[in-house]
């Protein structure tokens, strides 16, 4: 009795138990399903994120194209392959849709990615153990071409797939890689950013916004048959004009990977400027790399921008327009030159000639031979030191010019003790750009009015055209006079056309260059003063022309350049400037202003040839002695790459297009040469690398025609 009493009791406890537990239970599915929440989560929102996937639509990056529209950087679309290995992918299907033989896969798969087959078969092995629903093949499977694409499509393997993505390609190779910089995907978001030039300072307004495609699925990734869809579109991101010229940038690039080839400098600078406007034409720097293969850069920094150095004796343009600007300047005063001392606590002033001098001469004649005791006692007694680093300041050596450009750097005015005081005059112990130099310059050039350098002409809105943002020349500042800014002009002129001038180098056949010489001797990286030799030096040349109307200023810098004995060190930086302004100039129909001999009027200027028969004109060409080159085999020309009338330079090829056009040998050929002829036949022309043709898409013979497409591949030797 008293046995079943106690089991009552505890079946009446458990009972009691089991009533409570199935009331909370109940209660919390009757609250769940009345709320659709548990835990402070939703069931509804957990369920619709277990079954909705997003795909991002990436928005386009912007292009950038030159100031005439020429395509400098645009998204190519790429691909990426990847292989299926769940079999319930097949199911329902007619045929197979993932891997069904994986040595067989392999095998055929190995050649076309550049990956061994046991590779290829580790992948898919590895893939299959885990039982993963599909698996990549690294950085291999990335980036194909449609060409390589559609290779590995004609293989129809049963669950290779692909996604189209893009890369950032530049179809110019090198050409102004540190103007553009370049952009590469980053591997977690898979977003395009702009590491470093125009890309990077303007990553922003290229890229765009991001939009997105969002559904509802089953586990295999399929739509449902009501999958809520919301597409979200992308914003294209908004194109970019440059102030650049792609043919005086592809002459520019071509002269420098010469000079870059013979001389093997340690450095090379170079950069075109429209003095009137402060537009940059061309800039590049030796070494440069490849945006398209950024994992090769030899040289990160636009030296053009971001490296400060002594400039030497170009630093003389400033002084002598600050001592003029100041009415302390007396052009016909004398002054004894070779060495100059002003006190014992100053170590003596040389002239360039290891202080031998020249004896009592003029300070126009000062300026002429460059003497740097001139500049000195101009400073030191003419101008005195405070004046002096007040017109430095003017001129904008105490800061940055703000060019459009990320990572510009400043010079820096050193000016803490009298020796650099003194020094600085003649362009040591101070440091400025090439940039900074410019932008000084300009006020020569534009009659006392500094203009502000800038490389973005105009933002586009890449939808419909309209044009967002648009530079226009900007006056910076007016550190000198008109008056002062033509005596400046006569002096400049008196450094490459005048006796004793050291910039007769640098004179061009058809205009007349002013400008000021530089050689800037290198500290010395292993202790104090500067480095010995002949070649230690950095030589440089701050020009324009023509000398009345600049219309074109250039600074060009050759580190520590290998010379012949027979060689100075202007050789290597007077063949950089005359090649680019000349022929720009001419390119730009800038009128000629020199006056030519009869003579050189018969043998440099091109004869009318359009409509001509083909051996009249063959015979007309092998009489002056030019280069030239036939394209087909037609009897008549139909146009030729040099208008009527116009300068040949010696080193340039001519391009005859007859009425039957097929496609040339053009191995050897520079890339000037390429985009004449690509203007001529009016086809698109993709240039791969700098310098000198070695490969060609278009076999020699092939007739052409307007929709064909040329591809080449330069190297940096003919």
């Amino acid at each position: 009795m008293k046995k079943n009493k106690k089991t009552n009791i505890i079946a009446s406890f458990l009972m009691i138990i089991f009533l409570a537990l199935f009331l909370v239970l109940s209660g919390r599915f009757i609250y769940i399903q009345a709320t659709g929440e548990t835990n402070d989560v939703s069931l509804i929102e957990w369920a619709n994120e277990k079954r909705e996937t997003t795909i991002v639509l990436h928005a386009e990056r912007g292009e950038i194209y030159d100031h005439n529209g020429m395509t400098l950087a645009y998204n190519r679309p790429t691909y990426r392959v990847y292989a299926i290995l769940n079999p319930e992918y097949s199911k329902n299907q007619k045929s197979p849709k993932h891997v069904i033989d994986v040595e067989d896969t392999a095998e055929k798969l190995a050649p076309l990615i550049k990956m061994k087959p046991k590779e290829i078969l580790d992948v898919l092995e590895k893939g299959i153990e885990q039982e993963k629903f599909q698996v990549e093949f690294g950085r291999n499977g990335k980036n194909l071409s449609q060409q390589k694409m559609e290779e590995i499509k004609d293989l129809q393997l049963p669950g290779i797939n692909f996604i189209e993505d893009s890369i950032r390609y530049y179809p110019n190779g090198m050409f102004a890689s540190h103007i553009l910089g370049f952009a590469r995907n980053d591997e977690d978001t898979e977003e395009q950013i702009g590491i470093s030039g125009i890309e990077k300072e303007r990553n922003e307004l290229l890229s765009g916004t991001d939009g997105y495609i969002q559904y509802q699925r089953d586990k295999y990734d399929k739509k449902l048959l009501n999958p809520n869809e919301v597409i979200q579109k992308p914003e294209d991101g908004n194109n970019i004009y440059l102030t650049t010229d792609q043919k005086i940038q592809t002459l520019l690039e071509d002269v420098l990977s010469q000079v870059d080839d013979k001389y093997e400098p340690e450095r090379i600078t170079a950069v075109v400027m429209n003095p009137k406007t402060g537009e940059i034409i061309a800039m590049s720097n030796r070494p440069s790399f490849n945006p398209n293969n950024p994992d090769n850069v030899e040289n990160w920094y636009n030296d053009v921008i971001s490296t400060p150095f002594e400039p030497g004796s170009t630093a003389k343009i400033f002084t002598w327009a600050a001592a003029i600007e100041e009415g302390v300047y007396k052009g016909d005063e004398y002054f004894q030159s070779g060495k100059y001392v002003v006190n014992k606590k100053i170590d003596p002033i040389n002239d360039h000639n290891k202080g031998a001098g020249w004896g009592s001469i003029t300070y126009d004649e000062g300026f002429r031979r460059s003497s740097n005791v001139a500049a000195s006692k101009l400073v030191w007694e003419k101008l005195g030191t405070d004046t002096y680093l007040d017109y430095l300041i003017e001129f904008g050596f105490d800061e940055k010019t703000d060019i459009d450009l990320p990572n510009e750097v400043s010079g820096q005015i050193s000016f803490d003790w009298p020796s650099d005081k003194l020094r600085t005059a003649f362009g040591q112990s101070s440091t400025v750009t090439p940039i900074q130099q410019l932008k000084a310059a300009s006020a020569i050039a534009n009659n006392g009015k500094m203009v502000q350098p800038y490389v973005i002409k105009k933002i586009e809105n890449s939808a419909d055209g309209s044009v967002i943002e648009e530079n226009e020349p900007k006056i910076v500042g007016e550190p000198i006079s008109e008056d002062t800014a033509k005596q400046m002009i006569e002096l400049l002129d008196s450094v490459v056309n005048g006796e004793n001038g050291t910039g007769k180098p640098y004179r061009l056949d058809d205009y007349s260059v002013i400008g000021k010489t530089g050689t800037a001797q290198i500290p010395n990286p292993k202790g104090g003063g500067y480095m010995q030799g002949r070649e230690n030096n950095v030589f440089s040349f701050l020009g324009m022309a023509p000398k009345d109307d600049p219309q074109l200023m250039m600074h060009v810098s050759v580190k520590q350049p290998k010379l012949k004995s027979t060689e100075s060190g202007s050789t290597p930086v007077a063949f950089i400037f005359k090649n680019v302004m000349e022929n720009g100039l001419h390119y730009l129909n800038i009128e000629p202003d020199k006056e030519k001999s009869i003579q050189q009027i018969e043998t440099i200027q091109f004869p009318a040839i359009i409509d001509k028969d083909i051996a009249s004109t063959e015979k007309l060409l092998k009489e002056i002695g030019t280069d030239y080159t036939v394209i087909g085999k037609g009897k008549k020309v139909v146009s030729a790459n040099i208008e009527e009338g116009s300068t040949i330079s010696s080193n340039q090829r001519i391009i005859v297009l007859t009425d039957k056009p097929e496609m040339p040998n053009v191995k050897g050929w520079s890339g000037r040469d390429i985009l004449s002829l690509a203007d001529m036949l009016e086809i698109e022309v993709e240039v791969k690398g700098n310098g000198f043709v070695k490969k060609q898409s278009i076999k020699e013979g092939t007739k052409l025609d307007k929709n064909m497409k040329l591809s080449v591949e330069l190297t940096s030797t003919p």
